[in-house]
């Protein structure tokens, strides 16, 4: 059913066109005296077409058409405008105001019956493309979802690999991305830098995958030349994830090779220092080191959460980027639900 708004402020001319309008079938029309009560109308009505009279009070046809054309949602509706033949500059003028065509006074009932009837196929037409707008964008929005989730399972198990070959980690990748979404926030990030840093900062330590197990398992303190394979893992996470188009695997790789740079400079691989370190890498050194550090190891027990933060104040402007450890104790009872949380022997629940 089609709703046909008739805006006229003759009462015989309105009479007539609700009948023609009638006539066609399948037609609903709405009908106004008065152009201001119609814009009031069309605020919370959606009509099919517009039929108005140019010649009206308060509101002429070319303003009618102005103000219906500010309302949302307005702007594809067909209107027709009923004008006198000789008003050649008034139609010029409501063209470039929004009418789509005109009717000519007196009005003849076959002409009217076929413009309308143009007219409402066009909206039919409008409507049928909308309609299939909106399939395809809820189409695209659901294949682009499943695609992000089987990402997202893929780099979990990416980060879980490393995992499985280091007895330090467990549920080490959930504490610390929460911790490094957590520090994001409290940094004034954006919800969406939030939830890629929590998506990306899992995989920092997946250039484990690269180094031999008799250095990776070694339960004693590595030497210089163990250590210097070790450092290694960073180039190797950045080498694994780097040149994706993923922007959460692009993520990763800076994460990866910047994690352990020191905001002195003495960190590695590259030695950056202050803020030519990534901001994720900076992010992530603290988040990292703090769950290291409260967590058991083969080589040591948890330190305390309070030694912990002490250390993290401590390591601020050598270590660490005071910012970040700053907001990342801003944010401590958060920090603590996290820790309570999330246990070793859990699998990964991101």
């Amino acid at each position: 059913m089609h709703t046909v708004l008739i805006v006229d402020d003759n009462d015989i001319n309105l009479t007539l066109a609700k009948a023609l309008v009638l006539r066609l079938g399948d037609c609903q029309p709405v009908t106004f005296e008065h152009p201001v009560e119609a814009i009031t109308w069309c605020e919370t009505h959606e009509p099919d077409l517009v039929i108005v009279d140019y010649m009206m009070p308060d509101l002429d046809g070319l303003q009618f058409i102005a103000a219906f054309r500010k309302l949302p949602d307005r702007a594809d509706i067909p209107v027709l405008m009923v004008t006198a033949n000789d008003q050649k500059d008034i139609r010029y003028e409501a063209l470039d105001g929004g009418a789509n065509d005109f009717l000519n006074k007196p009005i003849d009932r076959v002409e009217f019956s076929a413009r309308v009837r143009n007219m409402l196929a066009l909206r039919t037409s409008r409507k049928c493309l909308a309609d299939h707008a909106r399939h395809l964008e809820v189409l695209v929005e659901e294949r682009t979802a499943a695609i992000r989730e089987r990402e997202k399972e893929l780099i979990v198990r990416i980060s879980r690999a490393a995992e499985f070959r280091d007895p330090e980690t467990g549920a080490h990748i959930q504490r610390m991305a929460h911790y490094s979404a957590l520090t994001a926030r409290s940094l004034g990030l954006s919800e969406q830098q939030c939830a890629l840093i929590l998506e990306a900062a899992p995989m920092h330590d997946v250039g484990k995958i690269g180094i031999p197990d008799y250095i990776l398992l070694k339960p004693g303190r590595l030497t210089h030349d163990e250590f210097e394979i070790m450092k290694g893992h960073a180039r190797l996470g950045y080498e694994l994830l780097s040149g994706s188009g993923s922007a959460v695997l692009q993520a990763g790789a800076e994460i990866a090779r910047s994690h352990h740079e020191k905001f002195d400079g003495s960190g590695y691989p590259a030695g950056l220092a202050g803020e030519a370190i990534p901001q994720f890498g900076r992010i992530v050194a603290v988040a990292d080191v703090f769950d290291a550090l409260t967590s058991d190891r083969p080589y040591k027990k948890a330190w305390s959460l309070d030694d912990a933060a002490r250390f993290l104040r401590e390591g601020a402007g050598k270590h660490f980027d005071p910012a970040c450890v700053e907001a990342f104790l801003q944010a401590w009872d958060q920090a603590l639900a996290v820790h309570s949380r999330f246990r070793d022997e859990e699998d990964p629940v991101f």
